[in-house]
């Protein structure tokens, strides 16, 4: 056994015991306790202890009963109205402090016996954060075992999305780039992936099947390559989008032009294969809302009836779970139940979470943030901008040049600024309806414990990418 394994294992107290590659647990209160110790090794260390942490979480996770999942079974059910439309499932985009983030959320579901939940990251997220998928999954698993937290954790890819910039000057290279990182991911422990060409959607094309068709073809041509390389036993949740958050609301014609077009496509290119579990549509949000000048935001009317009559065309002509809302971290709290009534089966929140990361830290450490951003984001500052719209739209730009000095942030502060997510995940779990939600999850989520692989875990993080032009 090398000095460096003899380290990590030192720093869990040695509650683990290591025999090639094969992982077990000794004291598993001892482990949940250090677990964060490991965690820290994974986000910020550069050398192969890295992975090592990485993967000893992994396994002592799946012997203590904590595995990803894929939500499709659920959804399905959903479909075909074996599970009743009492909760609408969130999905929460974790930018900043990804692992304590988790945790806090662990402890909102404890108490409620909540199941039905994500946690995603998008292809734009991953390079701004500095937290690729490996380093993602790793925190929130070990968030789950420190909690506590026993049975499936659903963790997705968000916006795996193909660039219409890079997609015209090289559509194969773009269409690579999008399969390596499904390739990635899944080997991480991604089972739920939203396969997003909706950025290719030409709304200028003469009829709604035009316009849908190379969107229905590369989502179908995306899905097959994803069914090829899904682990044994586990089907992917493969969400679709109809068209770009922030344009015009999605309607009918749309979804049965892109699904018809879809289904065909997966006949012949995969067929007796599962095609989509949701699709993402267009009810009036924007990613991030609109910034007023003194900061504040704009208030957000959604098209709740788009979700709603959508969600039962999605169900009842093609099997799937229902409608997906992006862009739902500004919609005011009093409205969220709104999304449960009206048949939506995901919810997507992302920024709320990164302001009360901003809100939360001591003012020093946000000081020296915006400093950064000063001289790092310069480009992005547009004309007739005041600094509060310059700050809320940049700084997310700064959680991963910061990560490091995050981890470090004392003690308190960072009770503070968890307490509030907390506070936060327990509202919305309660108005989500994702109480007792773990008894569906229990009785339609097959478990799969895909075996780790040291060679996924101990290599090289790919590069960060630009990704100014894509959706978080």
């Amino acid at each position: 056994m090398s000095n460096e394994l003899k380290e990590l294992l030192a720093l869990v107290d040695n509650s683990l015991s290591v025999d090639g590659t094969t992982v077990k647990v000794l004291d598993a209160k001892k482990f949940r306790a250090n677990i964060g110790k490991l965690v820290e090794r994974s986000a910020l260390a550069s050398d192969s202890s890295v992975g090592w942490s990485r993967y000893l979480i992994r396994c002592a996770a799946l012997e203590l009963g904590v595995f990803p999942a894929s939500i499709h079974e659920l959804y399905m059910a959903r479909g075909r109205g074996d599970v009743p439309m009492t909760f609408t499932t969130p999905a929460f985009n974790l930018r900043a402090l990804s692992h304590h983030a988790a945790r806090a959320m662990f402890r909102a579901a404890n108490k409620i016996n909540g199941g039905a939940f994500i946690f995603e990251i998008a292809r734009s997220e991953m390079s701004y954060t500095a937290q690729r998928p490996a380093e993602y999954v790793t925190n929130i698993i070990a968030a789950a075992v420190a909690e506590g937290y026993v049975g499936p954790v659903f963790i997705q890819g968000d916006h795996f999305q193909v660039s219409a910039k890079k997609y015209q000057a090289n559509p194969e290279a773009e269409l690579q780039a999008v399969r390596d990182l499904s390739v990635e991911a899944i080997a991480a422990g991604f089972y739920n992936i939203d396969v997003d060409t909706s950025t290719l959607v030409d709304i200028h094309l003469p009829t709604v099947e035009e316009q849908q068709a190379l969107n229905s073809k590369l989502s179908a041509e995306l899905s097959t390559f994803i069914r090829s390389i899904e682990p044994e036993g586990v089907t992917i949740s493969i969400g679709g989008e109809i068209g770009e958050v922030g344009t015009t609301n999605s309607n009918e014609f749309e979804l049965r032009a892109y699904m018809n077009a879809y289904n065909e496509h997966m006949k012949k290119l995969a067929p007796g294969k599962a095609g989509l579990s949701k699709i993402s549509v267009l009810t009036g949000t924007s990613h991030g809302g609109t910034v007023l000048a003194d900061g504040s935001l704009a208030p957000v009317t959604i098209a709740f009836d788009v979700l709603r009559d959508l969600s039962r065309v999605a169900r009842k002509e093609y099997g799937m779970g229902g409608t997906v809302q992006h862009g739902a971290s500004t919609v005011a709290e009093e409205n969220f139940n709104k999304f449960v009534q009206n048949e939506a089966i995901e919810v997507h929140l992302a920024t709320n979470f990164t302001t009360m990361f901003f809100d939360n830290v001591p003012d020093d450490f946000k000081k020296e943030m915006y400093a950064w951003l000063d001289v790092n984001a310069a480009a992005d500052r547009k004309p007739g901008m005041t600094d509060e719209q310059f700050y809320y739209k940049t700084r997310k730009n700064a959680v991963g040049p910061f990560k490091a000095k995050s981890y470090a942030l004392p003690q308190a502060a960072q009770t503070k600024l968890i307490s509030a997510w907390e506070a936060q995940f327990d509202k919305l779990f309660n108005l989500l309806g994702v109480k007792d939600t773990k008894n569906y999850t229990d009785k339609y989520i097959k478990v799969v414990k895909v075996p780790a692989k040291l060679e996924d875990f101990v290599k090289q993080d790919a590069a960060a990418e630009d990704v100014s032009d894509l959706a978080d």
